[in-house]
């Protein structure tokens, strides 16, 4: 099943979803709602689907402890900021699926900034494929670091995320010394 769903609605087809037909349909209605080359659904439902992959790219908390239990997904990947709260976290866990958390997974436009202010310190600028390469680098490598943390103990690659995170932290200060 292919479903998307958004601020007006939720719409699903078991044969696939025609992207660009999709699109269109936004544009022109302002959202997936009333799109008639699929099925409507409630935004509600979608989470709870039988699907291989599932993306919650929008809004906050679309994951909880109430419908953890019924979500069926094996991987997720979060698009959007906190889409999972963290006692929906450890439900899903428990019930083997995968996460790949936003921290890891939506860091691309932040590495980009970041690739922006080193262009702009060195002044200098790189091709678009430049900036692509070295964000699948840095993203690949982050990936791998994480991953391979989360398997050596055992975590789950949010856990594993935030380890590093707070280690990278915690070194900072070692190195610099805390300041008032």
């Amino acid at each position: 099943m292919f479903a998307v769903s958004d601020a007006t609605g939720a719409v699903h087809a078991s044969s696939g979803l025609d992207v660009a037909a999709l699109r269109a349909w936004v544009t022109e209605s302002g959202g997936v709602h009333g799109y008639r080359d699929a099925d409507a659904m409630e935004r509600d439902e979608l989470v709870e689907q039988d699907v291989d992959l599932l993306v919650p790219a929008a809004l906050e908390n679309v994951i909880t402890e109430a419908n953890a239990p019924r979500v069926r997904a094996r991987l997720i990947v979060e698009g959007a900021n906190g889409p999972t709260t963290p006692e929906a976290d450890e439900i899903l866990a428990a019930n083997g699926a995968t996460v790949v958390p936003d921290i890891l997974a939506n860091a691309g436009g932040v590495i980009v900034s970041y690739l922006e202010w080193v262009q702009n310190m060195q002044a200098y600028s790189w091709s678009a494929q430049e900036v692509e390469l070295k964000l699948r680098d840095l993203m690949q490598s982050a990936y791998d670091e994480v991953r391979s943390l989360a398997t050596d103990r055992g975590l789950t690659l949010r856990q594993a995320a935030h380890a590093i995170g707070v280690g990278r932290v915690a070194d900072a200060h070692r190195m610099r010394g805390l300041y008032p």
